[in-house]
């Protein structure tokens, strides 16, 4: 990974693991979290990676390879996807925008994807490249699309259920804790990204780091393929049906576990968000246990994925736990400083259902086709 030019800026600090190689922070987090909640910061998201697909058969293809409905994605118009496993886990995750020639494609595993993508051109009219090297993006605290002039633009849908996704939320009619956070990535050329920057910061904007990025991120529920995908992640666990999978779209590789866990099934693992004791100073890492009870009856029931420190919710983290831990209980986290106490937010409910799934067990809704003719899938119902 490059390190980012801007790094070298005044009071820069290099961030460290999943976003090395651009800032955490430019000497004042918090102040940075509020320009960003305002609404007026700018953030070097330059070391995400960027796959271009063109040829007048892109998006037909995309549509049959992945779990999102993108065979007539306007242009200009904002999604994202996945490419799942026959077993319907989680392999790449995807931020998608189509400028009418090409189709960006944002991803923290660009290179694989890529790859990936390449094998499955077949005889079809598409061409795949791994654009990285030329181009980056900017993350900016805005929720509009690019207007004309402007550069190729992906706005976030989250945390909207977008058409043929559905929610696994607690209180899918309640406000969303994510309904306020605006975020939209800007692709540049690598070549400009100081100067976009700067006029961004000229015109009164503040550069913010991945602290702040992330702080936001995670109270807004929002889960990363990099931090919250293991080797066995189902969509279903991450609440990730809301903009990723289209439910009622033609055959693709994974969804007859996609439907089967939607309609018959229940997610094994959900991810909720921890609020952690923040009477002192430490913070516990990605990756560290999740224990429930005391002393020799204490059991690992899960893991955190992500942990940030934020301005107003103090130090908060994103964890992934096994489906059956009571969400009233209060759980332990170790860290540096000794055992934090965890009160859980839920994100995905405790039952396993989502918001539209069919009363009795019968026949799958619309296009899902269970195993029944889909020649890409072959995928088990997860225990």
């Amino acid at each position: 990974m490059t390190s980012s030019p801007l790094l070298a800026r005044h009071g820069a600090v290099d961030d460290t693991g999943a976003d090395a190689g651009v800032a955490w922070h430019y000497g004042d987090p918090t102040a940075e979290q509020r320009a960003l909640e305002a609404g007026r910061a700018v953030a070097d998201q330059s070391h995400l990676g960027i796959v271009t697909v063109t040829g007048p058969d892109r998006l037909t293809w995309l549509d049959s390879l992945t779990s999102q409905q993108l065979g007539a994605l306007a242009p200009g118009e904002s999604t994202e996807t996945m490419i799942l496993s026959p077993q319907g886990r989680i392999e790449h995750v995807a931020s998608v925008v189509d400028d009418g020639e090409t189709a960006w494609l944002i991803s923290e595993t660009a290179a694989r994807l890529a790859a990936f993508l390449d094998r499955m051109r077949f005889m079809l009219r598409v061409e795949v490249a791994d654009a990285t090297a030329e181009w980056a993006a900017i993350g900016e605290a805005v929720g509009a699309p690019a207007s004309d002039g402007e550069p190729v633009t992906w706005v976030d849908p989250w945390p909207g259920v977008t058409a043929g996704g559905t929610t696994y939320a607690q209180s899918p009619d309640e406000p969303h804790p994510g309904a306020e956070r605006a975020w939209r990535l800007v692709i540049v050329p690598r070549a400009s990204l100081e100067g976009e920057i700067d006029a961004r910061v000229a015109a009164g904007w503040t550069l913010v780091g991945t602290w702040a990025t992330e702080a936001a991120r995670i109270a807004a529920h929002r889960p990363r393929a990099i931090r919250e995908v293991d080797e066995t992640t189902l969509p279903h666990e991450l609440d990730w049906l809301r903009t990723a999978v289209h439910l009622h779209k033609g055959c693709y590789r994974g969804q007859e576990t996609v439907a089967k866990v939607h309609n018959v099934g229940r997610p094994p693992r959900r991810l909720t968000m921890l609020h952690l004791d923040g009477s002192g100073h430490a913070l516990p890492e990605p990756g560290a246990p999740v224990m429930q009870g005391d002393g020799d009856d204490a059991k690992q029931v899960g893991r955190v994925t992500s942990v940030a420190r934020h301005h107003e919710l103090g130090p908060i983290a994103l964890a992934m736990l096994k489906r059956s831990v009571d969400p009233s209980t209060v759980l332990m986290v170790p860290s540096d400083g000794g055992p934090l106490a965890a009160a859980q937010e839920l994100i995905v409910n405790a039952d396993g259902f989502s918001a539209d799934r069919p009363d009795k067990p019968g026949p799958t809704m619309k296009g899902l086709l269970m195993g029944k003719g889909c020649a890409a899938d072959g995928g088990d119902l997860p225990s």
